[in-house]
This record gives structure tokens, C-alpha cells and sequence, in this order.
């Protein structure tokens, strides 16, 4: 009998070529099964919805909603007369919002990353909590405060000139601009951070100022730059908050709004509104385009094994005081000023009508649980709704992560980050308008998809909004999971289950817990899905806040369930944070794929 290992390669050899392919295609099985699923659940929840209602701006017929094959009409109503309108509104509004945002939070990240601001280590967390913050809530403090019989007025403060500036174009430019400051902030603050000392230095030794040496350092920046006007651009001509709050008050139409009335209409027009999208769609990727036509031929790589660490440059008095008062003014008007007018204006008796008493009272709160307008059930049904969306994210985000990151996954796994990339960018309000298109088709009923109008629908709504944008923040993470701690756990005994629970779930926990608190806080108080979405007799909480606000019966309940509502999607952060601290072990908080504020 010859060697052990010639007998298993007289074997190997021996294997008919037909039972070596079955057994290589039995080995990959699970993972081919997997991808196959994974790509049916983004069919269902993204693409499928999406294309279908996008086709019926230039083919009625093809899905019964008109008698011609090919037509322009719908293009051409949505670029005429109101429509029109809102399409202009929206595009100089989300430029001009881009680039304020960019310059606050340039001045911003200056601050905190590169000198001793007084604070600066609390900044970071404002921000995060201004990122959570729902634009229509933003605008409605604002609203609350600087409206006729408002909180200020109540106390005997005239508001004439700012009612005037505010309810109008110049507030939808302020509001909006605050909102998209996060996004903006983090995508500067991370490459200012990483930017070395040494161009600076070399700027200062050859005689540059102040401003010289500025305009040596933000070319470097470029595509950070470009890449917070990109994603400044596309939030605010998706935004739906205040387009429904603040822009509808004040008669300035905009394109997200316009598509919204065009849905709700009585019969919808989907034509026009999927006409509507295709602007939108394709407006949020102009600056995508211009970002890359920029920056191709280009080399910004400015880290190397040189590089040295930025020294903070220490303010002196004036500095302190004009930056820390210029950082407090943005953060007091971004969330301070909001925030105290829904408080306030939730503990006035009788807020919003021609009644001008100052007392104070809880009434309001208690209405809220008791009263007539029953807005304690919109809370709670959008409670366990998020929850749900939470938990599937976080582990639906997880999986395809992971199959994105595998070895192997090749051009498929391409495409996948390439569908993701292209839904995140996806206005909330188009998603929204596909799913009241595509699932009430005759076609989703004979397939046995009969939830139009139902709590699954909006469910799944709520999964197609948050999963893109989750998947995508484990990907870089799950990336840095090596392979080698899963096949250590297999050799001492641990099953795939088992192996991924005790080698990867401990690195990957801080990640996970992140991804199911910001899916809780974004979906809890989410606009634009729940208003086209939220079944008959089962408003969620923002729709009922955004349907009360405009009652005077109800106007002093609503404003008191705002700040139920952003107290609970704040305290469910605290709370899943501290719970992590004193329950997870020691190991898991010392390790993990995200980094803890």
C-alpha cells in the first residue's frame, strides 16, 4: 500500500468529472442559497417597486395606467406651470443649502479638530444629536415659536420682521441648512483630522498668512469637500420634513411636496409624480457626477508614513470667545431655539389661538394619553414598528455585509454595493410613492402579495429606508473580520451558528448596537414613508404630530406629543447605551467595529 498521500490522490483522480462539479456546487450551496435570497429581498423591497413605478411616466399602458405604449405628456406637465415651479425651487434651494452648510461646517471642524475651543469634545455629540433630529420637527419649534399668538408673542416679544423673513423662502433656506449640517460636518471633519501639519508649516516658513495658507490647505480637501456639497444637495432635494411643514405654509412649493399632492390626489397621478422622481433621481446624482468629473486624473493621497500629527492652535481670549459664542449661536439656533419653543409652547394654556395667558400647565401631556385625539396609540404603533425595523436591520444589515465582504462575491457583490449606494440616495418620498404603485398593482395580488394598506407594508417601507444605509456603515467593519478567528472557533468545536455568536458577535457588538438605535430613532418619528404608507385608522406618530399641528382642537396636544416623541427617541439612545456599559462584558466594550461617543 503506498503513501497515505498518493492514496488520496489516486482517489481525487479517480472522481468522475460529473461528481467533482456536483460536489463543488453542494459545497457552495448555502452561500448560493443565501445570495439568492438576499437578492429576492432587495428586489421586493427596492428595485422591483421602484423601476415599476418609474416606468409609468413613459408607459401607461404597460401597467394599465393609461392607453399609450411611449409618451412624453407626463414630463411635460411635471415641467409646466406649479410643478415646474417646485422643480426650480427645489434646485437652487438644495444649492444653496449645500454650500452654506459646507462653509458652517468647515469653520466647524476648524474649530474642534485643529485648536483648543472651549467644548470642542461635546460638539461631536450636538451634532450627532442634530443628525437625529426630524427636519419637521425643526421646523416646527420654529414655527412654534415665531407664529402669530406664539411663545414668543405670548410673552410679549414682537416677532414682525422674523414672521415675515421666516415664513418664506429665507426660513426654508435656514431650516434646511441646519438640518444637513451633520452630514456635511462628517464628511469634512474626518479628513481635516487625518490632514498633517506639514503643509501648513510649509506654507507659514514661506511667508503665507493666515488666508494664504488657507488657500493652500482647502484644495487639499477637495473631495471631502465635494463630497459634503454632494450629499448636502441630496438631502435637501429629498427632504420631505419641511417641505410639508414650513414650505407648505408658506406657499414655496417643492418638488418632494408637489410629488406627495400629485400621489394624494383623488384619482392619483402617478404619471406626473413618477415623472416628478425621475428629476429628483437623477438631480441627486448630478453632484455625484461633478465630484467625480473633478476629482478623475486627481491625486489627493496626503497620508504617509511622515505625516505629522496637527498641533492645536491655541486661541487666545478673543478667539475663545468669538468661536465658543459662534459655536453655541449655531447649536442654540440649529436645536436650542426648536427645541424650547415645542417645550414651551407644550406647557401654555390655551397655545395658538387668540387666548394670551401665560400659565403654565401639563394638561397638554395628559391630553396627550387621554385625550380625544388618542395620539398615545400613533405613539405606540410607531414604538413597535421601529422596534421591529430595528432588530431586522441591524441583522438583515449584518448578513448582507457579509456577503458583500466575502471572498468570492466578485461582480455580484459589486452590483449589490452599487443597488445599496443607489437607494440610500433614493428620496424617502419616491420609495414611498413606488410601494402605493407597485404593491396595489393586480399583479402583486395574483402573486400573494396582497398588503397594500396594511402594518406589513409599511414595515417593509421602513426596512427598504434603513437597510441600504445600515448595510453600508457594517461594511467597512465586517471587512476587518478576518476569516482566521471563524475557522479557530470551528477547530475547537464550534458550528458556523456557534462560531459567528462567540468569535464575531463580541468584535462586532458596539457595531450592531449602533445600527439597531440609529434605525430606532430614524424610523420612530420617519415622515415621508408613513404619510404615504400608514394604513387607514393607524397614523404613526409623525403623521399624527404633522396632521394635529394643523388643527387649532387638537394644535396644543400635538406639540406636547413632539416632545414626548423626541424625549423617547433620545431616551431609548441613553438607555441602550448605559444598558451596554453595565450589562455586556468587558471584553466585548474593549473591542468592537465602531467607535463609542
Amino acid at each position: 500500500m503506498g503513501p497515505p498521500e498518493l492514496a488520496t490522490s489516486d482517489r481525487r483522480h479517480s472522481l468522475s468529472p460529473g461528481f467533482a462539479r456536483r460536489y463543488r456546487v453542494a459545497l457552495r450551496f448555502p452561500s448560493i442559497a443565501l445570495s439568492v435570497v438576499l437578492w429576492l429581498v432587495l428586489a421586493l423591497l427596492l428595485i422591483v417597486p421602484i423601476l415599476l413605478f418609474l416606468i409609468t411616466a413613459i408607459s401607461p399602458r404597460l401597467l394599465s395606467q393609461g392607453t399609450q405604449w411611449f409618451t412624453l405628456s407626463n414630463f411635460h406637465t411635471a415641467f409646466t406651470g406649479f410643478f415646474a415651479r417646485g422643480l426650480v425651487n427645489s434646485l437652487w434651494l438644495s444649492s444653496v443649502c449645500a454650500v452654506l452648510a459646507l462653509a458652517i461646517s468647515l469653520g466647524l471642524a476648524w474649530g474642534v479638530q485643529r485648536t483648543n475651543l472651549i467644548g470642542r469634545r461635546a460638539y461631536p455629540v450636538a451634532v450627532w444629536a442634530l443628525l437625529l433630529m426630524p427636519s419637521f420637527l425643526v421646523a416646527e419649534g420654529w414655527e412654534y415659536l415665531l407664529q402669530p399668538h406664539g411663545v414668543l408673542n405670548q410673552f410679549g416679544i414682537p416677532t414682525g420682521v422674523a414672521d415675515h423673513l421666516f415664513f418664506g423662502p429665507m426660513g426654508v433656506v435656514f431650516v434646511d441648512t441646519m438640518t444637513i449640517v451633520p452630514f456635511a460636518y462628517m464628511a469634512v471633519s474626518v479628513s481635516l483630522a487625518n490632514l498633517g501639519s506639514e503643509f501648513e508649516d510649509a506654507a507659514r516658513v514661506h511667508g503665507a498668512g493666515r488666508w494664504r495658507t488657507a488657500r493652500v490647505v482647502l484644495p487639499i480637501l477637495a473631495p471631502a469637500m465635494l463630497s459634503a456639497l454632494a450629499i448636502g444637495f441630496a438631502e435637501t432635494i429629498s427632504d420631505f420634513g419641511v417641505a410639508s411643514t414650513l414650505a407648505a405654509s408658506s406657499h414655496f412649493p417643492v418638488a418632494t411636496y408637489n410629488l406627495f399632492q400629485a400621489v394624494d390626489s383623488n384619482p392619483s397621478n402617478f404619471g406626473v409624480a413618477s415623472a416628478i422622481s425621475w428629476v429628483l433621481v437623477a438631480s441627486a446624482a448630478i453632484p455625484i457626477a461633478i465630484q467625480a468629473r473633478a476629482l478623475r486624473g486627481r491625486s489627493y493621497a496626503v497620508l504617509s508614513g511622515r505625516t505629522r500629527q496637527p498641533v492645536r492652535r491655541r486661541l487666545g481670549v478673543r478667539g475663545q470667545v468669538l468661536g465658543t459664542a459662534a459655536v453655541c449661536g449655531l447649536f442654540i439656533l440649529a436645536l436650542g431655539a426648536p427645541i424650547t419653543g415645542a417645550v414651551v409652547a407644550s406647557l401654555l394654556k390655551g397655545f395658538g389661538t387668540n387666548f394670551s395667558a401665560h400659565a403654565f400647565t401639563l394638561a397638554n401631556y395628559r391630553l396627550v394619553f387621554n385625550g380625544t385625539a388618542g395620539l398615545a396609540g400613533p405613539l405606540l404603533y410607531s414604538t413597535r414598528l421601529a422596534v421591529i425595523a430595528a432588530s431586522i436591520t441591524a441583522v438583515l444589515g449584518l448578513v448582507v455585509a457579509r456577503v458583500m465582504t466575502a471572498k468570492g462575491s466578485g461582480a455580484l457583490g459589486k452590483l449589490m454595493d452599487l443597488v445599496l449606494i443607489g437607494s440610500v440616495a433614493l428620496p424617502g418620498i419616491v420609495l414611498g410613492a413606488g410601494y402605493i404603485f407597485a404593491y396595489n398593482l393586480p399583479l402583486a395580488s395574483n402573486l400573494g402579495l396582497a398588503i397594500y394598506g396594511t402594518t406589513p407594508l409599511l414595515a417593509i417601507g421602513y426596512l427598504a429606508t434603513s437597510l441600504p444605509g445600515q448595510s453600508r456603515l457594517m461594511v467597512g467593519p465586517v471587512s476587518q473580520l478576518q476569516d482566521s478567528l471563524l475557522d479557530a472557533a470551528r477547530v475547537h468545536g464550534a458550528r458556523s451558528f456557534s462560531a459567528w455568536r462567540r468569535a464575531a458577535l463580541p468584535i462586532l457588538s458596539r457595531l450592531l448596537l449602533w445600527a439597531w438605535l440609529l434605525t430606532f430613532a430614524k424610523t420612530l418619528l420617519e415622515l415621508p414613508v408613513s404619510q404615504l404608507l400608514f394604513p387607514p385608522g393607524n397614523a404613526t406618530a409623525a403623521v399624527a404630530i404633522n396632521d394635529f399641528v394643523g388643527t387649532s382642537a387638537h394644535y396644543g396636544e400635538a406639540t406636547a406629543m413632539s416632545v414626548v416623541a423626541m424625549a423617547e427617541m433620545f431616551g431609548v439612545i441613553l438607555i441602550g447605551l448605559a444598558l451596554f456599559r453595565w450589562l455586556a462584558p468587558r471584553g466585548w466594550q474593549r473591542i468592537g467595529g465602531f467607535v463609542d461617543v
